[in-house]
């Protein structure tokens, strides 16, 4: 992955941030605001330690965030941990070209920092049942929910990930981040004849090891970055299922929500191809304890 790939197309910085806010929503306060990250579509920004802000780095991140403002209300209503709640959506103006939103801060850690297997190994069936709630077909009947895409970016077409996972893996071993080993092809030869994936639920579509968060009690705080909220398969989520939990944990995540091998198969290439992707993602920007949560989390992957 080259690294102009995470390269943005709009500038956004602290100045723009604070310009912006100032003229959109005035009864903020805007005593103290800091970057708290930047992915491949947005730029995320802590106001007054009390919201995030989500920017769009990229226009093709603007849709997705204006599904966010309307869908994630209504989803947040039946899932048992808390997702994000826009307050503030603010408008294109002369100083940044697309719309924009603002949600309370939610509280945790990112789920890549967590080291402690025992920590990870109990959150097992509370992460079980976050997605269980999630994938209830009486989702799909909200109003609006018909209007999400079908797994935008082939995240369950194996004859699709698979490459993409291989060459990820290459990208791994020439940056000296990773060395996969023999089990890592066996796991993807074994993926790559799999039919098109038949399933269909509500999918967060992008729940990686950045995207839950933990609390400092150990148990799970939040799901963030819902910019991938889709309809489809529901073997797309499962990705922490292997990058997060240990084996030992699996059996009560599996007792809590039963899924066929199958699924779990699909979500293991694409864990393999979310954590390499975070992992150069990592080593590019300049984050080594990322970089490391992100390795682990492939050793996880393959572990059974």
């Amino acid at each position: 992955m080259p690294a102009e790939e995470w390269a943005a197309e709009v500038s956004i910085d602290a100045a723009l941030v604070r310009r912006v806010l100032a003229a959109q929503f005035p009864e903020l306060a805007l005593g103290s605001l800091r970057v708290l990250g930047e992915g491949w579509d947005n730029s995320v920004w802590i106001v007054d330690e009390r919201w995030v802000f989500r920017f769009p780095r990229r226009e093709v991140a603007v849709a997705p965030g204006e599904r966010q403002v309307v869908l994630l209300p209504r989803l947040g209503a039946f899932l048992p941990l808390p997702i994000p709640q826009p307050v503030f959506v603010g408008r294109p103006d002369d100083d940044f070209p697309w719309p924009f939103f603002g949600a309370p801060l939610l509280p945790g850690n990112e789920a890549a920092q967590v080291s402690n297997d025992g920590a990870r190994e109990a959150t097992a069936v509370a992460l079980a049942g976050f997605l269980r709630a999630l994938h209830d077909p009486a989702l799909l009947e909200l109003d609006g929910i018909d209007a999400l895409p079908f797994d935008p970016t082939g995240r369950s077409d194996m004859s699709f990930r698979v490459p993409r996972a291989r060459a990820r893996m290459t990208e791994l071993f020439a940056l000296g981040l990773w060395d996969p080993p023999a089990a890592v092809e066996e796991i993807l030869a074994l993926a790559e004849p799999l039919p098109p994936a038949t399933g269909l639920a509500v999918a967060h579509g992008d729940l990686h090891l950045r995207h839950l968060l933990i609390g400092d009690d150990g148990a799970l705080s939040a799901v963030i970055d819902w910019d991938d909220l889709c309809r489809g398969d529901p073997c797309i989520d499962f990705v922490l299922y292997w990058s997060f939990l240990p084996p030992a944990a699996r059996p009560a995540f599996l007792d809590a929500y039963p899924v066929a091998e199958e699924p779990l198969l699909r979500a293991r290439v694409l864990s393999l191809f979310l954590c390499g992707s975070l992992a150069v993602l990592a080593r590019h920007e300049g984050l080594p304890a990322l970089e490391r949560g992100c390795v682990a989390g492939l050793e996880r992957t393959i572990a059974d």
